[in-house]
């Protein structure tokens, strides 16, 4: 199959972000592999998608760090190729990484994902569904028997009432944003500083307030979910713990979180389970839940990281198992003649 990944910048990409892993996968399988950064995208005068990608030269990598270093180096291929000819585009550029001075990055893989569309081109995730997540007012939608207490909102009054009828324990986070960036637990003895907390945050848009959860103390796990259920390969689960560090609230990596094995037990599994149908409705091909306790802290529907990291733990390569789910999209729209719903294929 000839599969593109839509990448925030391929200067920037490193070996051990799952997008590589993925790309270097479906090399390894024999596949035609282009990376594509959201500038390099055209809308040409006779209506096709074209953009300049990148592809490695060679048909098998034992490593992620040769097989960038070639793409991007002298011998990689360097095309201007048509999207439309594409049987698979995923979009795995962060919208996040873009916010600021770049924010008409932010839209563009899925723009041009949904023109691409039009010819048959499967689009992972969903470029609709992706536009409706665009920040974490999407969570919202899930079923509210796995989602911590929350609040929406711009009001520090009604902010302080949450944090009141909640113990004052809370945490509060920008609306749109990931990697842990601007977030902050407030106690009871924070409750004096709650305006400047709420200021700092909202100054980039809506603040989100969520219950303190205790177990979040523990770290939260990250389970992959691909076509509405979660990862396995060799009866083990594509997963990991993030676990705090020197004190910080945040688990994220990118805040200084350590990574550890996870156990997924029944709660995390029930989790999945009531979220699926949102998922498959929504086309979302490819997810990481991020859960702690009982509860889902987070969906990340844009471009989930860490599938290295749960491979290093149980000792399972997963990246090929998603290949091998997108070359049975593949073959059905061969079948079908590329005409088939986009929703409906991405979790088929």
């Amino acid at each position: 199959m000839r599969i593109g990944f839509v990448v925030n910048d391929i200067g920037t990409e490193q070996e051990i972000y799952t997008t590589s892993r993925l790309a270097m996968a479906a090399v390894n399988r024999g596949h035609e592999v282009w990376m594509v950064g959201v500038r390099d995208f055209a809308l040409d005068p006779d209506d096709y998608v074209r953009a300049r990608a990148r592809s490695a030269p060679k048909a098998q990598y034992k490593s992620q760090k040769s097989f960038l270093s070639e793409l991007r180096g002298p011998r990689g291929k360097q095309q201007r190729i048509t999207v439309d000819d594409l049987d698979v585009l995923m979009l795995r550029n962060d919208p996040a990484e873009n916010q600021g001075r770049k924010s008409w990055a932010q839209m563009a893989g899925i723009n041009f994902g949904r023109a691409a569309m039009r010819r048959g081109v499967i689009v992972l995730n969903d470029p609709n569904a992706l536009a409706q997540a665009i920040n974490k007012m999407y969570f919202q939608l899930f079923p509210e028997e796995v989602r911590p207490a929350t609040l929406i909102t711009r009001d520090r009054d009604e902010i302080r009432h949450f944090a009141k009828e909640h113990g004052g324990d809370i945490v509060i986070k920008p609306l749109q944003g990931s990697g842990g960036q601007g977030v902050f637990r407030i106690r009871q003895d924070d409750i004096g500083n709650l305006n400047q907390m709420v200021e700092a945050v909202s100054r980039d848009g809506y603040v989100v307030a969520q219950e303190y959860l205790k177990e979040a103390e523990e770290g939260d796990v990250r389970l992959f979910m691909v076509n509405g259920e979660p990862l396995r390969t060799k009866n083990k689960y594509a997963a990991f713990r993030r676990l705090r560090s020197d004190g910080d609230i945040r688990s994220n990596i990118h805040a200084g979180g350590q990574k550890a094995k996870a156990d997924i037990d029944s709660r995390a599994l029930r989790i999945a389970e009531i979220v699926r149908p949102k998922l498959v409705a929504d086309g979302m091909f490819m997810v990481g839940l991020d859960i702690v306790g009982d509860k889902l802290m987070e969906i990340n529907v844009f471009s989930p990281g860490g599938l290295g990291s749960a491979q290093s733990f149980e000792n399972v390569n997963f990246a090929p198992t998603v290949i091998q789910a997108l070359e049975r999209k593949v073959q059905y729209m061969g079948f079908y003649q590329r005409n088939f719903n986009n929703v409906d294929m991405a979790t088929l």
